[in-house]
């Protein structure tokens, strides 16, 4: 509660700060809003504090928690073991930590911060802006500030007069899921600068993912260290030359410094080598030397010049500073892990080459449902950035022959579920966003979809694990392996991912049809509809199915899962039946016709009025307790369902619930379930901004749905490298929290009838004005031929 109120308060004092300089005619820049503390608390490894730039290879950010889940920054935790250089899925390492005093070589325990190096901190000298990060470590009176490059941390160090300083490199540290530190040095090169390796590996049984990988490092101090020693398995060094071994290695540099002295030190890092870390670090701070306030300078607006894309007029401060912070997040997480000239390694461990060192190879967790959010904010917003993130699929594709689900660290896993990189890809292309071979692309998608799955000779498995049954049966069939395995085996699997299949192939059957394959767009479609061979229509559910065609005993729609892997839900992939009935983002309109109109929307308003207790999040990430779970992929989509059946004013209600509930201010309550590396904040942009895509933009006429606008005018700057409109507003007359309802609507001066329009107008710029009530029009948008366009109203 302490903490709590010290970030409430520190919250109050920012918001008056920015009320103030408003009324005094002060514009704030949206990177003024943005809050990374915001959702610390209760958060995983890729939600952190700290600095970086866009994509960043270097997200350096102060660590506080032991080894474990959703170990990182844990804002109830008041101090601090070090600063660390990685924070992306299932990978970490080289934390840096200054001190002064007797030598500690272990971090301690989170409870117990005497025990280590680590050191206590108050939350009112702590703070963080986009690009900028600093705190007082209390133990040392050492003031500690962060900013970043794309792959090179900026440390400033501002001790007290001390004949023991020193500077701490840990090459093994507390993560979320950990990992082997097989071989790792530290060696001083001069006494301004120190180099070496950490070759680490995890195997997570869940992704069937084996991750080997190997940072790189160099380090470069503003005043010469009087001598580097340190630590291998309790064995201490000094005076030392080099320091090697395994397991627990670390280094440090001593220092004599004079009160209030700073020693800046920058750390440039790579996957492929000493060298190429150093010439990430020579090319990306050459211009700055060690000038930490222009690095942060530079940080901050290349954060300010994304996030200015889209401006917003009206609305509150707290709109503002959640609509803001949401942006950053949904481009903080995912990370670029290629050198500046363009060299990485690949998932065999080979060094490879791109031919555009300026498109870069990505990794990341899974693209599980980011058709619901990155991808849409991607394509509008940073075309380019959709553009790379195609082209980096692709250049995987051809150094591995699959594409990949999750490629941390350039890696194949089974994460998640279905091979979602697929809608990714197709949502592009039909966007016009076309810098890549397209063809490739589209039989990379479709291999994809074909092929049959297996293990991967460089490690982790690829293709649709069920995807043989399911070609052969049109579902995937349930058995005892999916309570035995997470995941299913090969012949039997969760129902869920006939869903998942299904869209994915409808993605191949609308390239297809842009393509003019005509065999292939005829195949892909009939697949598209395998959603419909789990759908019950005695109970009206979709539920798991025997490979002989009978149903499986069926569990309630909610609850009731006592089983092994019970989070993950029985035959559902996190989630349940209620939940899963509605995934069918390809065709909404089918199942309304399915359900019926009058089912559909009694049991969809009775869901969200149930969750709304729980602020549409899953407590406890019970997934399968809820019928809405905002808090996780499976149903993030649900306020929208609505527009599709006749009642778009339910979406307009419940899409501003959403926003004003499950979204929080403070670092307690930003994201209640999993952020996710920027999927809940991508939902909460584009739902911020009136505008949604239930199929992600994959139609051969990508169209978005509207919503309820959180603020009275909405300017989206069009990049005129893709999109030749300049500029597209959205006015929404007298919007705020009560008048969240659409009167009517016109585009480009035209009325606008019905809850949906196409992206090709959006990208030739214009204006969208919506005029907003405080009560529904049950009129506007309801008929039966305003729903918007999906697999079984599309003539084929």
């Amino acid at each position: 509660m302490k903490t709590l109120a010290i970030r409430t308060r520190q919250t109050m004092w920012i918001l008056i700060g920015m009320l103030l300089l408003s009324l005094n005619g002060w514009a704030k820049n949206p990177a003024d809003y943005v809050d990374p503390f915001i959702g610390t608390s209760t958060s995983r490894w890729m939600l952190y504090p700290g600095p970086s730039m866009p994509f960043g290879m270097v997200k350096l950010s102060p660590d506080n928690q032991n080894q474990g889940w959703k170990a990182g920054y844990e804002h109830s935790i008041e101090n601090i073991s070090g600063f660390s250089h990685i924070h992306s899925w299932v990978m970490g390492g080289l934390l840096v930590m200054p001190t002064v005093g007797e030598l500690q070589t272990q971090p301690g325990d989170e409870a117990k911060p005497d025990e280590g190096y680590r050191s206590r901190i108050r939350h009112e000298t702590e703070s963080a802006q986009a690009g900028y990060y600093a705190v007082t470590l209390d133990d040392y009176n050492i003031r500690a500030e962060l900013t970043t490059t794309t792959r090179t941390g900026f440390h400033r160090y501002t001790f007290p007069k001390a004949d023991d300083a020193r500077i701490l490199f840990d090459l093994k540290i507390p993560t979320e899921y950990g990992y082997d530190m097989e071989w790792g040095s530290i060696r001083k090169v001069n006494d301004r600068e120190i180099e070496g390796f950490s070759k680490q590996s995890i195997y997570d049984g869940f992704s069937s993912l084996l991750n080997e990988y190997t940072v790189h490092f160099v380090a470069q101090f503003s005043k010469p260290f009087d001598s580097l020693g340190g630590w291998d398995n309790g064995n201490i060094f000094q005076n030392a030359d080099q320091i090697y071994g395994r397991d627990d290695v670390g280094g440090f540099v001593n220092f004599k410094t004079e009160k209030d002295e700073a020693i800046v030190v920058k750390v440039g890092i790579s996957l492929v080598s000493i060298d190429q870390a150093r010439l990430n670090l020579k090319t990306e701070t050459r211009k700055y030397g060690f000038d930490f306030d222009a690095v942060r300078h530079d940080a901050y607006n290349a954060w300010n010049n994304l996030l200015s894309k889209i401006e917003v007029e009206g609305g509150s401060e707290t709109d503002k500073l959640k609509f803001y912070t949401n942006y950053y997040r949904s481009y903080a997480a995912r990370t670029i892990w290629s050198d500046v000239n363009g060299k990485y390694v690949d998932m065999c461990e080979q060094i490879r080459q791109l031919d555009d060192p300026n498109s870069p190879v990505y990794g990341c967790d899974a693209f599980w449902n980011t058709f619901w959010n990155l991808n849409q904010l991607w394509a509008l917003v940073t075309p380019d950035y959709a553009n790379q993130w195609v082209k980096s699929l692709l250049e995987i594709n051809d150094r591995g022959g699959w594409l990949p689900k999750g490629p941390t660290g350039i890696e194949y896993s089974s994460i998640m579920v279905a091979s979602h990189e697929v809608p990714l890809i197709n949502s592009v292309y039909q966007k016009g966003i076309r810098g890549y071979d397209v063809e490739k692309a589209y039989q990379a998608i479709r291999h994809v979809q074909t092929a049959m799955p297996r293990a991967h000779e460089c490690g982790g498995l690829v293709g649709n694990r069920q995807l043989k049954p399911y070609m052969e049966l049109g579902y995937v069939p349930h058995g005892p392996d999916v309570s035995k395995y997470h995941m299913g085996t090969f012949e039997q699997g969760p129902v869920s991912n006939t869903l998942e299949y299904a869209f994915d192939d409808w993605n191949v059957a609308q390239m297809a049809r842009a393509l003019n394959k005509k065999d292939d767009y005829d195949y892909f479609t009939r697949r598209a509809y395998n959603y419909t061979n789990v759908f019950d229509p005695e109970i009206g559910y979709v539920r798991p199915r025997l490979a002989n065609g009978e149903w499986a005993p069926f569990k309630a729609a909610i609850g009731d899962t006592k089983q092994s892997f019970e989070w993950v839900g029985e035959g559902f992939v996190e989630g349940n039946s209620w939940q899963y009935t509605w995934f069918v983002p390809h065709d909404v309109n089918g199942l309304t016709g399915l359900l019926g109109k009058g089912e559909f929307n009694r049991r969809l308003e009775e869901g969200f009025i149930k969750s709304s207790k729980t602020n549409f999040n899953a407590e406890g990430d019970l997934f399968y307790n809820y019928p809405i779970n905002h808090g996780n992929q499976p149903n993030m989509q649900a306020a929208y369902l609505f527009n599709y059946s006749g009642m778009p004013w339910k979406t307009q209600y419940w899409a501003r619930e959403i926003m004003d509930r499950y979204y929080g201010d403070n670092p307690e309550n930003g994201w209640p379930g999993d952020e996710d590396q920027g999927q809940m904040g991508a939902w909460y942009v584009m739902s911020a901004i009136g505008l949604f895509e239930m199929d992600g933009g994959g139609s051969t006429q990508p169209i978005y749905e509207l919503g309820c606008p959180l603020f009275q005018k909405i300017t989206i700057h069009l990049d005129g490298e893709y999109y030749p409109g300049g500029v597209f507003t959205i006015l929404a007359k007298h919007a705020s929290k009560k008048n969240r309802y659409i009167q009517s609507a016109e585009l480009d001066g035209k009325p606008l009838d019905r809850p949906w329009f196409y992206h090709k107008d959006l990208i030739d710029g214009g204006t969208l004005v919506l005029t907003m009530g405080p009560e529904p029009n049950t009129k506007w948008g309801s008929a039966p031929e305003d729903a918007p366009p999906s697999l079984s109203t599309t003539p084929h």
